[in-house]
């Protein structure tokens, strides 16, 4: 005959303290460990029984610390354990007592971020998919950063939520200063990742964006000198990237005139503004600051002939002669086609070449800065364009009248 045995929902909490109170109390003999095991259980429930939710988390949490060094305890057993405490904000009275519940579960699972830090993400991620309040959640995922800056194995829980970032934001309605701080730790994270310089120079210039030199930044503009420069010298490696808007940043341009980082900047506007000429002549006066960046001259001239032949491109009428690619350049008449297709190749060129003129017609390129003053200038040919489209439309109703009047006349000659 089957037996029904009654069961509550709190009893895995209790199981959870009576498990902690016994690891606690495991090198003091039964005579001290069991009474004072007995009185953390009772507590436990009389918390239960009145609802005190806050109360019952700090309970728990007061040995969690054992818990997550305990060698004897299994990672399967450990995550199911923090499990049922994260299980207490879905109980709390209100949104308020919730969030505090998660903040003393973020605070204990950050602490000593080192061992165990993939698990601890996924019981962080676990306590974010239960609470109801946003900014919980978006505190949470903060935490769970942090946790994922502890090392390489901690990162790859959380990299690949960042292609949701700009969801996240928007979902939980952060302002501004949290969005900074979120994009602020995702690029240190992702700074020490390989293959993801992309990714990395992205999350830069989101951080940086955040600042729109306002007065309310003036105290905070100052801290992002760093990752400003950081941003530059990303942009100049890149072998992928030929546009950017940093010379358009507050937080970028506060470097002109500071006394550490003003070579940087110059460097900038070289390879947004200006041609190779001016780029070698800063790497005389400035070799050992390049090295100290990390910055190939071999692979900087390379990229600033491109950005040269961008330039050129952006101020000729659609023509270019092979000999001022050649001046622009400092290459030899026989480089120029080599050039031309390391340009298409890289996508940041469409053109034809006249061999026989010894000229290379340009149809696209990509413009190095692309500010506001490209964004008047698209507006005005989309402008130019809705209007030719407009004239064909009139046109066409205008020859498509004439034809139906035509055709009437034809009607009544016949009858």
């Amino acid at each position: 005959m089957a037996t029904i045995v009654n069961t509550t929902e709190e009893e895995p909490m209790l199981a959870v303290v009576r498990s902690t109170a016994e690891l606690a109390w495991a090198d003091g003999g039964a005579e001290v460990a069991d009474p004072e095991v007995a009185r953390l259980c009772a507590e436990a429930q009389q918390h239960v029984l009145a609802g005190r939710w806050l109360d019952m988390a700090t309970l728990m949490l007061a040995s969690a610390d054992l818990l997550l060094l305990a060698p004897r305890l299994s990672d399967k057993d450990l995550e199911c354990t923090l499990t049922v405490i994260c299980n207490l904000v879905t109980k709390a009275g209100s949104e308020d007592e919730a969030l505090e519940i998660a903040k003393l579960i973020c605070a204990k699972l950050t602490h000593q971020p080192g061992e165990k830090p993939t698990l601890r993400i996924k019981v962080l991620f676990s306590l974010y998919n239960l609470l109801p309040s946003l900014s919980g959640k978006a505190l949470v995922y903060r935490k769970a950063l942090e946790l994922a800056a502890a090392g390489k194995a901690a990162a790859d829980c959380v990299v690949p939520t960042f292609k949701n970032i700009d969801a996240f934001v928007a979902y939980w309605g952060i302002g501004k200063p949290e969005q900074r701080d979120l994009f602020l730790a995702v690029t240190r994270i992702l700074k020490d990742q390989k293959g993801m310089t992309k990714e990395y120079f992205k999350f830069l210039n989101k951080y940086l964006a955040t600042f729109d030199g306002s007065a309310d930044d003036a105290d905070a503009i100052g801290a992002a000198k760093e990752e400003a420069a950081a941003a530059i010298i990303e942009f100049v490696k890149s072998s992928d990237l030929y546009q950017c808007d940093l010379l358009d940043m507050p937080a970028v341009a506060q470097l002109e005139k500071d006394e550490k980082y003003q070579p940087v900047y110059e460097l900038l506007k070289i390879f947004l503004t200006q041609r190779l000429e001016s780029y070698l002549a800063f790497q005389t006066a400035n070799s050992t600051l390049l090295q100290g960046y990390g910055l190939v001259h071999e692979e900087c001239i390379t990229k600033m002939r491109l950005m040269s032949l961008l330039d050129l491109s952006g101020h000729c009428s659609g023509e270019i002669p092979y000999s001022a690619i050649t001046k622009a350049l400092e290459i030899n008449d026989d480089e120029v086609e080599y050039w031309i297709v390391k340009a298409i190749s890289s996508k940041i060129l469409d053109c034809k070449v006249d061999q026989l003129n010894q000229l290379v017609i340009v149809s696209r390129h990509t413009a190095r800065v692309f500010g506001m003053p490209q964004w008047q200038s698209l507006r005005s040919k989309l402008g130019v364009w809705r209007g030719n489209i407009a004239n064909a439309i009139n046109t066409i109703q205008a020859n498509k009248v004439t034809e139906d009047g035509g055709q009437g006349m034809q009607g009544l000659m016949i009858r």
